[in-house]
């Protein structure tokens, strides 16, 4: 067997170890081959583990399962994989999100703890290698202050999911005591807990309370129903940012001249975008999303390359403070 189709196999019965096993159709997705392809793997899935059990499910399909205990000696982590660990830990680190980084970095430690000694020193130095080359060994730049305490008492909040009582302090620095349900988080250059304030009304709509403006929080015992309808990515796509209130969505278009748009066309800027190269080498970029003043901070970074053509309030914003700059973001 050559070792592409072993690494294949390998991928397979990691798959077959899991509660529900593997199925035919889940071969073919995990392998990208054909039903008939898919039915000689699982032929030599059984001959490569003896020990596999095929049974019949109740939705009537077939699934083989492997005892994980069968599998787990040959699934030793490669640098490469251990370095996307710690490019992950570095990302939730940049994102303020201490206790996430700390689970991984205890799950990391655990992972080298079960490695084979031979070849662990080898993966360690693979790992700094890949690191350095991600730029995530030592990321400059601002990011959210950590509120270790408030973070902590969320995720605790997610497991329930659980109401949470905190005190929060709006910009205007009117201050009270709330009880809130909480559905999900919004990260950016500034931090969004999407809740529901469940003293007001039963159908009130979900709010978006500031990271920063919450304090004494307590994870109440008290459970609650998530709202059936509430997709926090599709929610979260209605920004530009972290900034999101659906019923400020606008139109946007923007023209970047020719000397920027070879830059601009590799900026995803929203999931709705829709790009127009122009005859003179100028760009147009059109999307849909709230959150003009995270727009504005954007745009400016193009300087006088950029032009905002709609809407009329976010070119109020931008262009009486365009200038040159030597370089694009």
């Amino acid at each position: 067997m050559s070792l592409v189709k072993a690494t294949q196999l390998l991928r397979i019965a990691m798959r077959a170890t899991g509660r529900s096993g593997v199925t035919l159709q889940d071969i073919r997705e995990e392998i990208g081959c054909s039903h008939r392809t898919a039915q000689r793997w699982t032929a030599a899935l059984e001959e490569a583990f003896p020990q596999t059990v095929m049974e019949d499910g109740d939705d009537r399909q077939r699934r083989w399962n492997v005892p994980a205990r069968y599998v787990a000696p040959l699934l030793t982590p490669s640098g490469d994989e251990f370095a996307a660990l710690g490019a992950a830990i570095a990302e939730l680190d940049n994102r303020g999100l201490a206790e996430q980084a700390r689970l991984l970095r205890d799950l990391r430690a655990k992972m080298r703890t079960l490695s084979p000694v031979s070849g662990r020193a080898r993966n360690e130095v693979d790992e700094e290698i890949m690191l350095q080359a991600l730029g995530h060994a030592t990321r400059p730049g601002p990011k959210p202050a950590v509120i270790a305490e408030v973070e902590a008492a969320l995720i605790e909040a997610f497991k329930g999911p659980f109401l949470i009582e905190t005190t929060y302090e709006k910009v205007s620095g009117d201050k009270r005591r709330r009880r809130l349900a909480p559905h999900g988080l919004l990260l950016g250059t500034r931090r969004y807990l999407v809740a529901r304030d469940v003293e007001k009304a039963v159908f009130a709509p979900l709010q978006h309370f500031r990271l920063e403006g919450l304090t004494q929080i307590q994870v109440l015992s008290e459970t609650f129903e998530p709202d059936r309808d509430f997709e926090l990515r599709k929610h979260a796509e209605t920004g530009f940012g972290s900034y999101v209130d659906e019923r400020q969505v606008v139109t946007v278009v923007c023209r970047f001249a020719p000397i920027a748009a070879g830059r601009a066309s590799e900026f995803l800027f929203h999931p709705t975008q829709k790009l127009e190269h122009e005859k003179d080498g100028s760009l147009l970029v059109r999307f849909k999303a709230c959150g003009l003043l995270e727009m504005c901070w954007f745009l400016y970074q193009w300087g006088d390359s950029v032009e905002v053509l709609q809407p009329s309030e976010l070119r109020e914003m931008v262009h009486p403070y365009r200038r040159p700059f030597s370089a694009f973001p």
